[in-house]
């Protein structure tokens, strides 16, 4: 590429950032997602996670699979990740051929699952400014359906999602899926082709690579890009557009006369927010799960994937999802800043209020947030069939303070309290607003509530996996005398699962409101911690001079 059209491909980029800044393109507000291959799993399950970490759309809606004509077109979408949030509508930005056959599968903010037992996790890593191109038909959540309406497997799903992003154009900003099945688990990753390609080019609209996770490996996502070296010679474990390596090459972005090429380095030296926004959930994640590899929490940079120390299971998922750094330095429940009673969130603070030489520092960042809009861990299992083997453990919500009830991948419908409702209308008919409820109410007395929370969790959840074995025995007997009677009778009890959450969570708030009321306990006073009252300054201001 000659200087002066990189000079203007820059130019352009800096017209495009202003755009991308108002939010003219979607972007994840910090979601995590992990990956555990199926021999690192304690009963050899395929997984991977999601914190949804925004205003996104948290409504559950089954979308069947159907047959087409051939010509049939289908529209392109962008918002679709926003939807309940005020003055968000969809936007149609053109149509592409449909294919003949669809399958099912689950839409949300980020579609997460289809009757094969493909599921995905999201990241947002943002990458180069110099890369976004407004124009591309692709964002990110579009790319998921497709792959999902389209695939039976991880990689057919990325091959689907890479193949149309490079036909029609990428128009969102960096983007990282975890996409498993019940063999493999995958880390795709995604960025646009600049603000100068159009489709008479001739080039390919979009710039990816996957690579595959060793079975007996877990790893992690967490807002900046994480694939290094791809060996593209190895086609069982790495995938990539043809120009992955060219359009660093041109840009000048790698030099291959003098390093190796690393698609982070070349693509997303520099990820969006604080360093340690990143960098400190990757060391949480990877050292909960490996403590023997003493990972530094300062570290630039962690391994892609380890080898966990022992198998991992749903609930460490569950466990980790939940996580704000208890007993660590960095534990969000200490100090002034979580206040006399513990609490680990920290609410967005605009640059603008912040101490002066601070005004480039942050909160540190946990796993588990309150503005979360939903979670899950993922299930897939290649000795069961497809309807029986995927399950996906959602929770509305915070993961700390919610309930994750098990969906099969081949349900039919869920509770009404799940696929509708809206963010900004108090709802008691919503699922999401039950925990969203009990999640702000436990603030006004943290180190009290979630105690009771977790009360409630353990006893919900612990039904929820002691019976899953028998439940899964009985829909495979249904299974193999006749199929949709499995289905049915999962769909039931996935719905009874749900609505028995919802219907707790209500009543626990009910429950909250009166037991704390006007920072009481059961109508005894328990005052404040005494190290909060000394800090704070208690009788200072009403002790004789």
């Amino acid at each position: 590429m000659s200087k002066k059209v990189r000079g203007l491909t820059l130019l352009i980029s800096l017209m495009v950032t202003l755009l991308i800044l108002l939010g003219t393109f979607g972007t994840a507000s910090a979601c995590t997602a992990i990956l555990v291959g199926k021999d690192a799993s304690v009963d050899g399950s395929v997984m991977t996670t999601h914190t949804c970490d925004g205003w996104y759309d948290n409504r559950i809606r089954i979308v069947p699979g159907k047959t087409f004509e051939k010509g049939t077109m289908v529209p392109v979408y962008k918002e679709i990740c926003h939807l309940t949030r005020p003055g968000v509508e969809l936007i149609k930005v053109g149509e592409i051929p449909q294919v003949e056959k669809t399958y099912t599968y689950f839409h949300v903010g980020y579609p997460f699952m289809n009757e094969h037992q493909v599921m995905i996790g999201e990241s947002t890593f943002g990458g180069r400014r110099e890369l976004v191109n407004p124009d591309g038909m692709m964002i990110i959540e579009q790319l998921e359906i497709f792959g999902l309406q389209r695939a039976k497997t991880a990689r057919e799903c990325i091959k689907i999602m890479g193949a149309l992003a490079e036909k029609y154009g990428y128009g969102d900003g960096g983007e990282s899926l975890t996409v498993i099945d019940p063999n493999e688990a995958w880390l795709f990753e995604i960025v646009g082709p600049g603000p100068l390609w159009t489709p008479e080019s001739g080039k390919p609209g979009a710039i990816w690579a996957a690579q595959r996770i060793p079975d007996d490996h877990v790893s992690v996502v967490a807002n900046r890009s994480r694939l290094g070296e791809l060996h593209l010679e190895d086609p069982d474990y790495f995938m990539a557009s043809e120009n992955v390596f060219s359009f660093a090459e041109e840009m000048g972005w790698w030099d291959p006369a003098t390093e190796p090429f690393v698609f982070w380095k070349a693509y997303c030296p520099e990820p969006y927010g604080h360093p340690f926004y990143q960098r400190r959930r990757e060391w949480r994640v990877l050292s909960l799960l490996a403590p023997s590899l003493n990972l530094d929490p300062w570290a630039e940079r962690y391994p892609l994937s380890v080898k966990p120390d022992r198998k991992v299971s749903v609930q460490d998922l569950i466990a980790i999802n939940r996580d704000y750094y208890e007993g660590t330095e960095f534990d969000l429940t200490k100090g002034l800043a979580a206040g006399p009673f513990g609490t680990p969130n920290r609410y967005a603070t605009p640059s603008k209020v912040r101490p002066e030489g601070r005004k480039n520092l942050d909160w540190e960042r946990a796993i588990s947030m309150f503005r979360c809009s939903y979670s899950f861990v993922a299930q897939a299992r290649d000795w069961l069939p497809d309807p029986i083997g995927g399950v996906l453990w959602f929770g509305e919500d915070a993961p700390h303070s919610t309930c994750y009830v098990p969906f099969y991948c081949g349900i039919t419908q869920v509770p009404k309290s799940f696929s509708t409702g809206r963010r900004d209308i108090f709802d008691r008919d919503s699922a999401w607003w039950a925990f969203n409820f009990v999640s702000n109410w436990a603030d006004l007395k943290f180190s009290y509530m979630i105690e009771d929370i977790k009360a409630v969790q353990n006893e919900l959840e612990g039904d929820f996996f002691a019976m899953q074995p028998a439940i899964e025995r009985a829909a495979l007997e249904m299974y193999r005398r006749d199929p949709s009677l499995a289905i049915k009778f999962l769909t039931d009890y996935s719905n009874s699962c749900a609505n028995r959450a919802v219907d707790t969570w209500w009543k626990l708030a009910d429950e909250l409101i009166a037991k704390y009321d006007d920072g009481y306990v059961d109508g005894k006073s328990v005052g404040y911690p005494t190290w909060w009252l000394e800090e704070v300054g208690f009788g200072l201001s009403t002790r004789e001079k």
